[in-house]
């Protein structure tokens, strides 16, 4: 309850609300994409700050573990579950963008975990950007597969008259050097790690001077960033309605499960309690940024309506009012 009157989840709700209503309300392009990269940096200071009092130690480097870990498990499991139940390349989208992570949904969760006091650890948004790449390879190579399988059995055409040709598939496969180095190089990831790498060198000097701007404003700056969404979350909604019982299901129900493997795991390793929200909120969270822009490419076959109007019209608003606080409350019951 205390994350529903959060004033930046209030404003999502009212973005969501004026989108339903058909507002002309806005926020122009330029400003939705000055708000993000503020918040990648501010966040990026954050975890350098506290990444440079803490150190590395053997906690940090198991949650890190556990991160690589839980990217290659979700996406692994999503495309088994789906495979057979949707067209191949989309099952593989769909898998990819819930075995990546929603930066937004990160950010969110770590204003909640500090205003309940928990310590959180600067190495998890290092845990974040680990978790963005490995389901885009593991959903190219896929992808490039099945082009591989449909070239050599060729495809069945239809001839003029009746009679039936076997003519090989026109396609592509994408070099997985290739989307690893648009994954890695990524503008909204560099800034993040060279924010990081900032805050971690200037340590708490630097957390003083950059108090002003990574602290104080952060707030306020992540209010309006959700009002964005809300007003997409409702334009995205239609898409996601319209799919099947199936992936509206699986939407709503794969988070949990994802969010409770990693719970299994924090548990395991002995994580600290932020440690391990983190873990499930990254591993319950579904990119509609990143995997999206790089799947238009790289699995021009996928249907985007699907990948993206499931992760952003009904997983990330599931995250934002109601996964956030029980995946802390459960890490609380279990580790704590």
């Amino acid at each position: 309850m205390q994350n529903l009157i959060d004033p930046a989840i209030l404003f999502f709700v009212f973005g969501v609300l004026a989108g339903a209503a058909r507002s002309n309300l806005e926020i122009p392009p330029a400003i939705a994409k000055f708000l993000s990269l503020y918040l990648l940096m501010g966040l990026g200071l954050k975890g350098g700050f506290a990444l440079a009092k803490s150190g590395f130690s053997t906690d940090v480097l198991l949650s890190l573990g556990a991160a690589m870990a839980m990217a290659f498990i979700v996406p692994a499991l999503g495309y088994a579950f789906l495979k057979t139940r949707m067209a191949r390349y989309d099952a593989a989208a769909v898998a990819a963008s819930y075995g990546s992570v929603s930066a937004v949904t990160f950010v969110t969760a770590m204003q909640f975990l500090e205003g309940a006091g928990l310590v959180v650890g600067g190495h998890m948004a290092v845990a974040m950007v680990l978790m963005e790449s490995p389901a885009i390879v593991m959903a190219v190579l896929l992808a490039n597969s099945l082009r591989y399988t449909s070239v050599a059995g060729g495809q069945v055409l239809h001839a003029g008259n009746g009679t039936l040709a076997l003519a090989p598939a026109i396609t592509r496969n994408v070099p997985i050097g290739k989307i690893l180095h648009e994954s890695f190089t990524d503008g909204t990831h560099l800034l993040l790690l060279g924010a990081m790498a900032v805050g971690f060198i200037s340590g708490e000097s630097g957390k003083a001077m950059m108090q002003p701007f990574s602290g104080d404003l952060f707030k306020g700056m992540l209010a309006f960033f959700l009002l964005d969404m809300g007003l997409m979350v409702a334009k995205n909604f239609k898409d996601a309605r319209q799919a099947s019982p199936i992936l509206l299901g699986y939407a709503v129900c794969a988070p949990w499960l994802h969010a409770s493997l990693a719970l299994s795991v924090a548990w395991a390793l002995s994580m600290p309690v932020a440690d391990a929200a983190l873990l499930m909120v990254l591993s319950a969270s579904a990119s509609y940024i990143v995997v999206p822009a790089v799947l238009r490419y790289a699995i021009p076959e996928a249907n985007p309506a699907i990948y993206f109007g499931l992760s952003l019209g009904i997983t990330f608003p599931m995250n934002i009012l109601v996964g956030i606080p029980f995946y802390t409350a459960m890490a609380q019951a279990m580790l704590a």
